[in-house]
Formats: structure tokens, sequence, C-alpha cells
């Protein structure tokens, strides 16, 4: 009997297929293309935190805040748990922006992406990220770029979509106080329009235009391939 050929049964914003075999194929381009508006203003540079997972974050602090103590504002990228990066034109975009506004020291993590690495681990990646920054505030050889400019009693936790989720859930882990991170403290949160999603429809998710850039029929397949069922069949 002939084999058969995998064939594609999910397509992502075209930068992730999944096939019939259970295969993964992810673009290394974004998928959408936009400039990197970098002027100089901001400095950044990649550091990993977890090498286990072979993960890294971007670090960006303004250009002429030389000598000052900045607050840390995290920044968690969305893309439905399955998709982006730190590295997309978008979000590096978006940190060049808050660095300045915000005269703070940004933190943009990456996180395992789902299919082949389902949830929890995402969250789990996020709270990782801020065991980092704890273990940097008290070594005895932290990295200078980042000690010598960051204020660890002064930190906030953002996330957009899935980023904000991924925030919401840190947030519950640590409760008030962000005991068990010290001298790291979590003064507050940032939840960008939080991917949240339930059994049963909203009545936006239910009725909602089927053009919208964010439909449920997107939703329905990024829920599908972060977890071990399918929303539309419950």
């Amino acid at each position: 009997m002939a084999e058969i050929a995998p064939y594609e049964v999910d397509d992502c914003r075209g930068v992730l297929k999944v096939y019939s075999d259970g295969s993964i194929w992810r673009s290394t381009e974004p998928s959408f293309r936009v400039p990197v508006l970098d002027d100089g203003s901001v400095l950044w540079k990649d550091v990993m935190f977890d090498q286990p997972n072979n993960l890294y974050l971007r670090l960006y602090k303004p250009a002429l805040a030389v000598g000052k103590k900045l607050p840390v504002f995290y920044y968690i990228h969305g893309g439905g748990f399955c998709i982006g990066s730190r590295t997309w034109p978008n979000c590096q975009n978006y940190c060049f922006k808050l660095a300045l506004a915000l005269q703070a020291m940004i933190v943009a993590p990456d996180y395992r992406l789902a299919p082949e690495n389902r949830l929890p681990l995402a969250v789990e990646d996020g709270f990782t990220s801020l065991k980092w920054l704890q273990a940097q505030a008290v070594a005895a050889e932290p990295d200078p770029w980042l000690v010598d400019s960051a204020d660890f009693s002064r930190v906030f936790v953002s996330g957009d979509s899935a980023g904000g989720n991924i925030a919401h859930n840190v947030a519950v882990r640590l409760s008030a106080g962000s005991k068990g991170l010290e001298p790291v403290w979590v003064r507050g949160y940032v939840l960008l329009a939080p991917f949240f999603g339930g059994t049963q429809l909203t009545e936006s998710e239910a009725h909602g235009p089927k053009d919208a850039f964010l439909n449920w029929e997107l939703i329905d397949r990024f829920v599908s391939l972060y977890t071990f069922f399918f929303v539309s069949n419950l």
C-alpha cells in the first residue's frame, strides 16, 4: 500500500504550518514586514535566560540614561502562544518606544511556542524570566549592562494578547508583594488586550465579523494548537 505524503492541516498567518504526520514548519520571517526603527537613541542586547530551553530575552535602555537607576518594565509578546518573537520588528519598535517614553529598562523575553510546547510551558517561561532577573540582582558577578541601570525595587510586568495571559498567570503565582523574588519587587502588572477564553463563546466571538484581523476561526485554531483539545468540539 502506497504511503500518503504528509499534507497541511493548519496554517497560522503563513509563519506556522502543521502537517498530518505531526511535523511542524516555521518561517524565519515574521508574519508581516515593517522596518526596524533603530536610530541609536535606545541601546539593546540579547541575553540567554534559560540555557536548557535555549531561551533569550532582549534588554533595552535609553542611550542617554547614563548613571541613572531605571525602573524595569517587562514586555511579553503576543501571538496566540504559537507565533511571535522578541526579534520581530513590531516587537522591537514597540520596545524602543517604551524605553524612551517610560525612561525604563525594558525586558522582552521569548517563551516556548505551541504546538511543539503546549501550555503551561509558556507561563513557566515567563516566570523563569523573572527568576533570571532575581539571579542577576543577587549575583556576585552580574551583568553590569543591566545592574548598573536597573532599579530592582521598581519592576512592572506587561504583555499583550497571549503575553497578557502570561503576565496574569505570573501575577497569580507571585501574589501581592512578589514574595520569593527578593530583592526584586513587582509593583504592578499591565495587561494589554489579554488573551483569555472559555468553553462558551462571548457575544463578540460568536457574532464578530469573519474578516476581523483576529476572528474566532483563528482563535480556535490557536487554542487547538496550544492545548490538547479543540474548543469548537466542546
